[in-house]
């Protein structure tokens, strides 16, 4: 009788599973909660001003104001979906790359190679203490590029 009873239960597991796999497109390449941070679903990017200017700053081993950490930290807290913030850091970075004209394995500054703009960037979360989800269950901690191949 029981396992009568295991095989409904997991029939129904999977009815319900499948049914919320469809809903929310996990076929789709661009799946789960940072689907929401695709500007294609009409979601506004971060210019994250405050943040451009600490990392420049930071990389060069410049002293950082108190006004520039707090207004970078507060543009990345006002993103509202902690799933794009890493997002928003990344596309910051590539527009600096961008103005600056920077290809791989160059300098982003005088005194500021591009791996070390990267991982600058990349701990602005910690660094401001915002949440941020990431792969070992952390709420707060440093953006992962691997998501971003063109950072």
């Amino acid at each position: 009788m029981w396992m009568k009873t295991v095989f409904w239960g997991l029939l129904l597991f999977m009815l319900v599973a499948t049914t919320m796999a469809v809903e929310y497109g996990a076929r789709s390449h661009n799946s789960g909660p940072w689907s929401w941070c695709d500007p294609a679903t009409g979601y506004k990017v971060s210019t994250l001003t405050g943040c451009r200017a600490m990392v420049k700053l930071q990389c060069v081993g410049s002293q950082v104001p108190e006004a520039v950490l707090r207004d970078c930290c507060q543009q990345l807290a006002n993103i509202n979906n902690e799933w794009c913030r890493c997002g928003d850091l990344s596309s910051m970075l590539r527009s600096v790359y961008q103005e600056l004209g920077v290809r791989e394995g160059k300098e982003v500054l005088p005194g500021c190679l591009k791996e070390v703009m990267k991982l600058t960037a990349a701990s602005v979360p910690e660094v401001c203490k915002v949440p941020i989800p990431n792969p070992s269950g952390d709420r707060a901690g440093v953006c992962y590029w691997t998501a971003y191949p063109d950072v």
